[in-house]
């Protein structure tokens, strides 16, 4: 994911970003501590909202803890105990991280496809243990990278098609926070609104760079949304906010049984202060 899905700070309390903090930490620990170190440094906020609603579906009580930081031993962070919910998240992460880096050899220029094809053997092996560990997660990022593959190829300008890969993916990956059949459908119904989200902010967003450097995006080969971006961005925002809409329904289905307040806070503030930032009027 993109670092899209991330809650807005001034609007919370104290108390709560340092909960919000700690659940990023845990993440960041987990990754490092199950895979490679080196992972820490791809860590986005957007794993640490799936890591949040993994617990908040969970009976479990959370517990923290006050430890040295993993990356700076000179401050310490705090962490939950009790990081089996961090695990399928961290999994996600290395998975979709080792597809990017798949997607970018095949698409970029020859020296940064010979860097690109160092991170992947960088990553090679903590992708095959999380692979193993999670083969559904594996099938449907790969999967989910074939199809954007193929429609890359076909120079696509339609941007719900380009973003159904996404969507589809990132509800199969929501539907592992719970074991209800209800919840799974709601689920898959939130990721498939967030994956939207992100994909349809993310070609706004890198609409004029995409153009520059020749890169695939719909929006260039789109008819409805030719021109200018500045002619284009209104239409843009209503879609955006009409997926960020329709998450915010999937989730008000869920029983959360923590972190209410903080994912409120993402879900109705978050995703339109990003939004806003990212294709400014």
């Amino acid at each position: 994911m993109f670092g899209y899905i991330r809650a807005e700070k001034p609007e919370m309390k104290i108390r709560e970003y340092d909960t919000y903090k700690a659940v990023y930490c845990t993440l960041c620990k987990v990754m490092g501590k199950r895979y490679t170190p080196l992972l820490r440094f791809t860590l986005s906020y957007d794993f640490a909202f799936l890591a949040m609603l993994n617990c908040a579906l969970s009976d479990e009580q959370v517990e923290y803890e006050k430890k040295r930081c993993t990356c700076n031993p000179l401050k310490k962070c705090v962490y939950c105990k009790d990081a089996n919910a961090f695990y399928m998240p961290s999994a996600a992460a290395v998975i979709m991280l080792y597809y990017k880096l798949c997607d970018n050899i095949a698409d970029e220029g020859f020296f940064k496809k010979i860097g690109f094809f160092i991170l992947k053997l960088v990553y090679f092996s903590s992708h095959k243990k999380a692979a193993k560990e999670y083969p559904l997660i594996e099938k449907t990022v790969k999967d989910y990278i074939e199809k954007q593959s193929q429609i890359e190829a076909q120079k696509s300008g339609d941007i719900d098609k380009a973003a159904d890969p996404t969507s589809y993916a990132l509800g199969k990956i929501f539907e592992l926070c719970s074991e209800d059949d209800t919840q799974k459908r709601i689920l898959n119904r939130l990721g498939y609104c967030i994956g939207r989200y992100i994909y349809i902010l993310d070609a706004a967003a890198d609409y004029l760079d995409d153009k520059k450097r020749g890169s695939y995006n719909p929006l260039i080969y789109s008819s409805q949304f030719s021109g200018e971006s500045t002619e284009f961005k209104p239409q843009l925002q209503e879609k955006i906010m009409l997926c960020a809409i329709e998450a915010q329904r999937a989730y008000e289905l869920l029983p959360i049984k923590r972190y209410k307040t903080i994912l409120d806070n993402i879900l109705y503030l978050g995703l339109e202060s990003v939004q806003n930032k990212e294709i400014k009027l």
